[in-house]
C-alpha cells in the first residue's frame, strides 16, 4: 500500500511508503509525489517507511549518540567548538531558545545536543572562498565513543541521498522538471543535529519546553525519534497543538521556510515543538534523542516562488544569507570566517 493514515488527535498524519518510487518509474514516482503534495499542503509534514536505510545505519549512530551524551558534562565539553555559538559540535542544555528564530521570546530550550555540518568537503572554491567558508568549517568530533565519527558520517552521507531522492518527487509535485532541484541542493549547507532531551529532575519555568515553537528554515527536513513521554508536537492550520508519533526508522518529514517560499506557500512550514513530559510521566521518563537532518540548499541559491505557483508573494532570497539571518536571532552563527589551511 502507498500510503495508510496515522491518525494523531483530530486529523491523520500521512505514512508514505517510498518503495513504489524507489523501484518504478515515472508512473509510480508521480504516485507518491502526489501522496506528498497533499501532506505538505495540509499540515506540512508527513512520515515516510519503504525509504530504503538500513536500520544498523540509525542504530549505529543512535547507540553511539546516547553513550555520548551518558558521559559527564567535562568529557562532552571537550567537543565543544572554541568559537562559541559556532553550528558544529555539542552545545550545552540552555544554550539555545528556537522560538526566537519567528520572533518569539521564551525562556532557553531544555535540550543539549550535537552539530554535524558536511562530511564531503572538498578544495573547489565553492568550499573554500569566504563565503563558502563561513558554511563549510571542519566538524568537532568527541573522542568517545568510539565509532561517533564514523557513524555520524555514514548517516550524513545517507540522508544527502534520500533528501535528494525527495526533492525530485517535490519537483515532480510542483509540476517542474524532475532534475529542477538537483544543482541547486548538491553542495547543500544543510546540518545534521543529534538533539538530546535530558531527564527533567525539576519543574521547567513557565513557558518552558524541551524545544519552544519553531519552523525549520530550509527544505526538507527528516527525524529520526523516539516514542517516549516528551515528544514532537505540530500546530495544525486551525491552530491546535498535536502529537506526532515518531519512530528511529520511519522517519517524520516535515519542510522547511525555504521550500514553502520556492512553493509561494503551496507547501506549509510548519510551527512544531517538543514539549515536556507530564508531572505524571516526569518522574520515571527516560531522556529522549532524535536525529535531525535538515536539508538547505546550497548557499548561493537564489529562491524564488516558482512560475506555476503563481504570483510571487516573496521577494528573491539567497539561501545562505535566509538561514544566517535565523541562526542570528537564536545567537546561533554559522562559521567562524577564516583562511583556509
Amino acid at each position: 500500500m502507498l500510503a495508510r493514515q496515522m491518525r494523531v488527535a483530530d486529523i491523520e498524519v500521512p505514512v508514505i511508503d517510498l518503495a513504489p518510487a524507489r523501484r518504478g518509474g515515472l508512473a509510480e514516482c508521480r504516485t507518491v509525489a502526489r501522496a506528498i503534495d497533499a501532506a505538505c499542503r495540509a499540515i506540512g509534514f508527513f512520515a515516510i517507511s519503504g525509504h530504503g536505510v538500513p536500520d544498523h545505519v540509525v542504530d549505529d549512530l543512535r547507540r553511539r549518540a546516547h553513550e555520548f551524551f551518558a558521559l559527564p558534562l567535562a568529557d562532552k565539553l571537550m567537543a565543544r567548538h572554541p568559537v562559541a555559538g559556532t553550528n558544529r559540535g555539542y552545545h550545552p542544555v540552555g544554550g539555545e531558545t528556537l522560538s526566537t528564530a519567528n520572533d518569539a521570546p521564551a525562556p532557553p530550550d531544555l535540550k543539549e545536543f550535537f552539530h554535524v555540518g558536511p562530511v564531503d568537503v572538498t578544495r573547489e572554491a565553492y568550499y573554500t572562498a569566504p563565503a563558502g567558508r563561513r558554511h563549510f568549517e571542519p566538524n568537532v568530533w568527541p573522542v568517545a565513543p568510539a565509532g561517533f565519527e564514523q557513524a555520524a558520517t555514514a548517516y550524513y552521507r545517507t540522508m544527502s541521498r534520500l533528501a535528494l531522492f525527495l526533492l525530485r518527487l517535490a519537483a515532480l509535485a510542483l509540476d517542474v522538471d524532475e532534475a529542477f532541484f538537483d544543482d541547486k541542493a548538491d553542495r547543500s549547507i544543510g546540518t545534521m543535529r543529534l538533539n538530546y532531551y535530558p531527564t527533567q529532575a525539576g519543574a521547567p519555568r513557565p513557558g518552558q519546553l524541551r524545544a519552544s515553537a519553531h519552523t525549520d528554515y530550509g527544505g526538507f527536513t527528516i527525524l529520526s525519534g523516539e516514542e517516549v513521554p516528551g515528544g514532537l508536537q505540530v500546530r495544525t492550520r486551525r491552530g491546535r497543538w498535536i502529537d506526532v508519533r515518531t519512530s528511529p526508522t520511519t522517519f517524520v518529514v516535515n519542510i522547511g521556510d525555504l521550500l514553502m517560499r520556492w512553493t509561494n506557500d503551496r507547501w506549509l512550514s510548519n510551527m512544531h515543538r517538543v514539549v515536556n513530559p507530564s508531572p505524571a510521566d516526569t518522574p520515571n521518563a527516560a531522556p529522549r534523542l532524535s536525529i535531525a537532518f535538515f536539508n538547505h540548499p546550497n548557499y548561493d541559491t537564489l529562491i524564488e516562488s516558482l512560475p506555476s505557483q503563481g504570483p510571487a508573494k516573496y521577494p528573491p532570497v539567497l539561501a545562505g544569507e535566509y538561514r544566517d539571518a535565523k541562526y542570528a536571532k537564536t545567537a546561533l552563527t554559522g562559521v567562524s570566517v577564516r583562511a583556509p589551511s
